[in-house]
């Protein structure tokens, strides 16, 4: 039997009946998504382990200051 075929068989019942399949039918899907794996994903922990120790607050700071000192010294036309 295919889907149509139970969406068909399904349609024919009163809304009552289509709730009671539904309750029955939920458990078993329930089971069944238990049951399946997921594949394991990348933690994100590790996600830019291979770009390097961070910089150090001291450089963030030197840096921020070079690329903001400059800022509002230039006429804008």
């Amino acid at each position: 039997m295919t889907l149509e075929q139970v969406l068909l068989l399904a349609n024919q019942l009163s809304v009552e009946d289509q709730l009671r399949l539904i309750e029955r039918i939920a458990p078993q899907i329930q089971k069944s998504l238990a049951t399946i794996h997921p594949k394991a994903s990348r933690s994100l922990w590790g996600l830019c382990s291979d770009l390097g120790p961070a910089p150090s607050a001291e450089v963030i700071d030197q840096v921020r200051g070079e690329v903001w000192a400059d800022f509002g010294q230039e006429n804008i036309v």
